[in-house]
């Protein structure tokens, strides 16, 4: 009987980040989701297999994401996030969506979520606790899906035109509401 198995499609130029040094990346994938990945580093053509001792066809997913957000220009270490915890997600947001195929335009955009010397991706990431790579034509998120919505927000603001004390202000507004929020989970309720 045929494996379980997926395709994903990673940039050329990405795929060392993915194998890692002495294939390190790609091993522990590999032993952490319990799939076989078969790598063709000319093309970026990635094969994830349910290795024969799993059951579950969940870590094929979970391995494409982990692959994607590696392609997407995220460090294997903050990929792993998704590993890690099941209620972390990846966004991917494709700029070609919102202006075209413009280069100029895609550029524009890039530099309005990054800003002078990274300034507003590092914002954003403190505010929200998400991971934000720009890389490419797209801006993706690594959060939970608190974290990843806000993230989301503030990068479509931007995108959109928004001045960027706004989105600061929209940021620190959420982080404020997202600690309360955690706050009241943990709060013992009196009864009336």
């Amino acid at each position: 009987m045929a494996r379980p198995s997926t395709f994903v499609k990673v940039p050329r130029e990405r795929i060392g980040a993915l194998i890692g040094p002495n294939g390190r990346v790609k091993e522990s994938l590999e032993k952490e989701l319990s799939v076989d990945l078969q790598i063709d580093s000319q093309t970026g053509d990635i094969t994830i297999t349910l290795s024969s001792t799993a059951t579950d066809p969940s870590p094929l997913f979970r391995a494409k994401e982990v692959i994607t957000a590696i392609g997407r220009g995220f460090s294997p270490e903050r990929a792993f996030r998704l590993v890690q915890d099941d209620d972390t997600l990846l966004l991917v947001i494709d700029l070609r969506d919102i202006v075209g195929r413009s280069q100029s335009d895609i550029k524009r955009l890039k530099g309005r979520v990054i800003g002078k010397e990274g300034k507003t991706r590092k914002i954003v990431e403190e505010l929200t606790d998400a991971g934000i790579s720009v890389y490419g034509h797209t801006v993706s998120i690594i959060g939970d899906t608190d974290q990843a919505e806000v993230a989301r927000e503030a990068i479509q603001m931007l995108v959109r035109g928004s001045q960027h004390r706004t989105v600061y202000r929209y940021l620190h507004r959420k982080r404020r509401e997202l600690k309360k929020k955690r706050l009241e989970l943990w709060e013992p309720r009196v009864p009336l």
